[in-house]
C-alpha cells in the first residue's frame, strides 16, 4: 500500500472518530429534548426499589417481560383484594411501558373503584381524593401519553358518567358537589355584558388568550399583573399567578355572598390566605377592561391547562349537544360543564374524532360503546341535567357530654340534580345519527331500537311530570305512529302516564301503592320547596290519579286498606320534613309556603294529623284493656 493510501486512511478515520464523538456529545441534550416532548417509550424507572431499577437497566431489552411479570403480579393482588398493592406494581408497570394503555385504565379504574370503597362512607373527602385521582390520572397522564388510544377516552368518560354521575356510590352526592364546586367558577363570567348569555361567554374564552406570554404582552394588563405582584409575593411565580387569582376571586365572591346573606354572629369569617393589599388592587381594577381580559385569559387558561377542555371543542359539543330551546329548537344553550356527563361526552367525543382523523377503523367494539356513552349520558342529562346548589346556616349539635356547650352554626351546601326536559331533542338526533351509523347490523340496530322506545316511555312521563304536557303528547303521537300495533299507546296522555306508574306496582301489596302514591307526594313538595310549582302541581295530580286507580281497581274491599288521600298528604309531608336528606331551611321553606299560600291544604293536613294522633290514642287504650 502506498504512503498515499496510509494518508487516507488514516484522515478517515480520524474524520469518524471525530464525528463520532461529535454525535455522542450531542445525545445527552437529544435525550433530554425527546423527554421534554415526551416522546420516549421507556423512560427511566423513578422511586423502585433498587431489585426492580436493577432488573430493569440490567435485563435492556428485556424490559417487556419484567412488565409482563409485575403484570400479572398486580392482577393476582387486585383478585386477592390487596388493591393498595397492585396499584403500587400498575404505577411501575406505567413508568416502564408507558404506551402500555391497558395499564392506565387498570390503575385508573383501581383507584375510582376498589381502592375509594374501601374507605368507610362516613369520610366522603378521602373516598372523593381516589375517584379524582383516578379520573385525572388518565385525563392529565396516560391520554397524553397515548393520545390515540380510544380505549382510554372511552374509559374516562365511563367514570365521569358512571362513577360521579351514577348513583350507586354511598358518597355520589358529595362527588358531585365537589366536581360542581371546583369548575363552577370558571363558567361564571365577571361581565355583565356577558352575564346571562352563556353562548357569548364560551365565544369569549375562546377569544381570549391562550398563553401567559400573550396576556403578559397585552399593555392593558401589564399594570394589573405589576399591581398584583407588589401587593403580594403570592402573585410573584408565573406558574401560580393564575391559581392565585381564581382562588382571590373566590375569597372575594364568598366574601360579597356573605355579606347579602349575613353569617350568624357566632360563625367567624374564615381567614384569608393573601394580603389586603392584593383585594384592594382587586377593587381598584373592577370594572375595568384589564380586569375583563385577564379574567377571562385565566378561566380559559384554567380549563385549558387543568381541565384539559379547549373551548372551541365545548362549543361545538354545546351546539351538537346542548339543551334546546322550546320556542326556537333550532337553537342550542351551552351544556352545564358542572355535570359528569358533560364531561363523559366530552370525552367521548373526542376519542371518535382521534379515531377518525386517524382512520383507525380497527377499534371494533370500543367506538360502539363509546357512541352508546354518548347516548347513555344524553339520557342522563334528560333525566337529571338540572343542577342546583342550595346553601343555608344550620345548627349542628354538640356530643351528648358536650350538650352544655352552645351548638356550632355551619354553612351546609346540597346539590339536587333534577330532570332537564331540554335535552330530549338533542338524544334523539344523537340516536338517529348512531342508529344510522349501525343500522346495517340488525341484531345491533335491534338493540338500540328497543332501548329508544323505553327511552321514549319514560320521556312521556317525565315531560308529563314536568307539566310539560304538548311535549309528552309529541311524544306519545310519534311512539303510536312507529309501533301502530302497540295497544299500551292507544290511550290519552293522562291514562299512559297513570299506567307507568301503577304498572310498576301491579304485581306488589296495596301497601306499595301507598308508598308510590306518597313518594310522587313528596317530590311534589320538594319541587315546590325550590319554587317549581308547575312540576309539583303535576306530581301531586298524578299522585291522585294512582289513588283513584286503585280505589276503582278494588273497591271497598275491606282487605285492600289504601289511606285515604289526605292521610297520604299528611304521611308524605312529615316524611318530607323529618327526611334529613333535605336541608332544614328547605324543609322550612315548604312549611311556610304551604302556610301562607295553600292555607286549605295546611287546615287539611293538620285535621288528617289529628286525625292520625286520636287513631293512636285509641290503639294505646285498647292495648292497655
Amino acid at each position: 500500500m502506498r504512503t498515499r493510501d496510509y494518508v487516507i486512511v488514516f484522515v478517515c478515520l480520524a474524520l469518524m472518530a471525530g464525528l463520532l464523538y461529535a454525535a455522542g456529545a450531542q445525545l445527552d441534550y437529544i435525550n433530554a429534548q425527546r423527554q421534554a416532548m415526551k416522546i420516549v417509550i421507556n423512560p427511566p424507572l423513578e422511586n423502585a426499589p433498587p431489585s426492580l431499577a436493577f432488573a430493569t437497566v440490567a435485563m435492556g431489552a428485556f424490559r417487556g417481560l419484567v412488565v409482563d411479570i409485575l403484570w400479572m403480579r398486580a392482577d393476582k393482588l387486585k383478585e386477592e383484594g390487596q388493591f393498595f398493592d397492585a396499584r403500587q406494581l400498575a404505577e411501575w408497570i406505567t413508568k416502564l411501558q408507558p404506551r402500555f394503555a391497558a395499564v392506565w385504565e387498570f390503575q385508573a379504574w383501581n383507584m375510582a373503584y376498589n381502592i375509594s370503597v374501601a374507605i368507610p362512607a362516613t369520610q366522603p373527602e378521602q373516598r372523593w381524593r381516589w375517584v379524582k385521582n383516578g379520573y385525572e390520572l388518565l385525563r392529565d397522564e396516560g391520554i397524553p401519553l397515548n393520545p390515540k388510544s380510544i380505549p382510554l377516552y372511552r374509559e374516562l368518560a365511563r367514570i365521569l358518567q358512571h362513577k360521579l354521575g351514577g348513583v350507586s356510590d354511598d358518597a355520589q352526592e358529595y362527588y358531585k358537589l365537589q366536581f360542581a364546586e371546583e369548575i363552577g367558577p370558571l363558567l361564571e363570567s365577571q361581565d355583565n355584558a356577558l352575564r346571562g348569555d352563556d353562548n357569548q361567554y364560551l365565544e369569549a374564552l375562546i377569544r381570549a388568550a391562550g398563553e401567559w406570554s400573550q396576556i403578559a404582552r397585552d399593555p392593558n394588563v401589564a399594570g394589573f399583573i405589576r399591581a398584583l405582584r407588589a401587593a403580594d409575593a403570592s402573585f410573584t411565580s408565573e406558574e401560580d399567578f393564575v391559581r392565585n387569582y381564581l382562588a382571590l376571586r373566590q375569597e372575594d365572591s364568598a366574601r360579597s355572598s356573605a355579606d347579602k346573606t349575613p353569617a350568624p354572629a357566632d360563625e367567624a369569617r374564615p381567614v384569608s390566605k393573601f394580603k389586603p393589599a392584593a383585594l384592594e388592587v382587586l377593587n381598584a381594577y373592577r370594572g375595568t377592561d384589564a380586569l375583563q381580559r385577564f379574567d377571562l385569559f385565566a378561566k380559559a387558561y384554567q380549563l385549558r391547562h387543568v381541565w384539559k377542555l379547549e373551548p372551541v371543542l365545548m362549543q361545538r359539543i354545546s351546539q351538537r349537544y346542548g339543551p334546546i330551546n322550546f320556542q326556537d329548537p333550532n337553537q342550542h344553550f351551552p351544556m352545564d360543564w358542572r355535570h359528569p356527563d358533560s364531561h363523559a361526552i366530552y370525552w367521548a367525543v373526542k376519542g371518535l374524532e382521534i379515531a377518525k382523523e386517524n382512520k383507525d377503523r380497527e377499534i371494533g367494539g370500543e367506538e360502539v360503546n363509546t357512541d352508546r356513552m354518548v347516548l347513555h349520558s344524553l339520557q342522563n342529562l334528560f333525566r337529571y341535567g338540572k343542577i342546583v346548589i342550595l346553601q343555608g346556616w344550620e345548627d349542628r349539635g354538640q356530643q351528648a357530654q358536650n350538650l352544655s356547650q352552645q351548638a356550632q352554626r355551619v354553612l351546609r351546601k346540597d346539590i339536587y340534580l333534577g330532570p332537564e326536559p331540554r335535552f330530549f331533542d338533542s338524544y334523539e338526533k344523537a340516536y338517529r345519527a348512531v342508529f344510522a351509523k349501525y343500522g346495517e347490523d340488525r341484531g345491533r340496530a335491534e338493540a338500540y331500537e328497543n332501548g329508544h322506545r323505553n327511552m321514549l316511555k319514560n320521556a312521556v312521563l317525565l315531560f308529563y311530570q314536568a307539566g310539560l304536557r304538548t311535549e309528552a303528547q309529541k311524544i306519545l303521537n310519534e311512539l303510536r305512529k312507529q309501533h301502530p300495533t302497540f295497544e299500551e299507546f292507544k290511550v290519552s296522555l293522562e291514562q299512559f302516564a297513570k299506567n307507568r306508574i301503577v304498572e310498576e306496582l301491579d304485581g306488589l301489596g296495596i301497601t306499595d301503592a301507598g308508598e308510590q302514591i306518597a313518594s310522587l307526594l313528596i317530590n311534589a313538595y320538594g319541587l315546590y320547596a325550590v319554587g317549581d310549582d308547575n312540576a309539583a302541581s303535576t306530581n301531586e295530580q298524578l299522585s291522585q290519579q294512582v289513588w283513584d286507580y286503585y280505589k276503582a281497581k278494588y273497591g271497598d274491599n275491606e282487605r285492600i286498606d289504601l289511606p285515604p288521600m289526605r292521610l297520604l298528604k299528611w304521611i308524605a309531608l312529615n316524611q318530607f320534613l323529618t327526611n334529613d336528606a333535605y336541608p332544614p331551611y328547605i324543609r322550612e321553606n315548604l312549611l311556610r309556603r304551604i302556610k301562607e299560600e295553600k292555607p286549605d291544604l295546611f287546615k287539611e293536613l293538620q285535621q288528617a294529623g289529628e286525625e292520625v294522633r286520636k287513631q293512636v290514642e285509641q290503639l294505646q287504650k285498647a292495648q292497655k284493656q
